[in-house]
């Protein structure tokens, strides 16, 4: 088998590649490609936690434990919700808001670049392909996971 004719090969080594690039930019900030991504993904009005790690591809203890990172950095705070103590909403702080700016001029700039050298029908063939993809990926994740349940009873 020939790995380089693999999707999974492209979609991989492509995204290695874009977080080294963001990781050694973002370390210029003090930060990682994942704290900036987080960033991005905190509405004004505040996120739930729980839809950030599906966001992210995280799992739960991962994505606690960046939080906390993120928490201690003076980035986000977290607020409870009054009726539901179970449901935390995580918000960005001043400092927060002023690295998710930074963050963002970098990601739309690198996009830009990017969108220079693929032609719009392009583009919208890759986005196609990734949401097929995607949508494989999920199908077969629940089906192993429906597996690896009926075989744990």
């Amino acid at each position: 088998m020939d790995t380089q004719l693999t999707v999974d090969f492209h979609l991989r080594s492509t995204l290695f590649s874009m977080m080294r690039m963001y990781n050694s930019l973002a370390a210029q900030h003090g930060t990682t490609q994942g704290v900036g991504y987080v960033l991005l993904i905190i509405e004004k009005s505040g996120t739930p936690a729980t839809k950030i790690a599906p966001l992210m591809g995280m799992s739960s203890s991962s994505l606690s434990r960046l939080l906390k990172n993120m928490e201690e950095n003076g980035l986000i705070y977290k607020e409870s919700n009054s009726k539901d103590k179970r449901i935390v909403k995580v918000f960005l702080t001043d400092k927060g808001v002023e690295l998710r700016r930074e963050v963002k001029r970098v990601v739309l700039s690198f996009n830009q670049r990017v969108y220079e050298k693929i032609a719009a029908d392009d583009f919208e063939v890759f986005t196609k392909v990734t949401s097929i993809i995607k949508e494989q990926v999920q199908s077969d994740l629940a089906a192993v996971q429906l597996k690896n349940k009926l075989n744990s009873k």
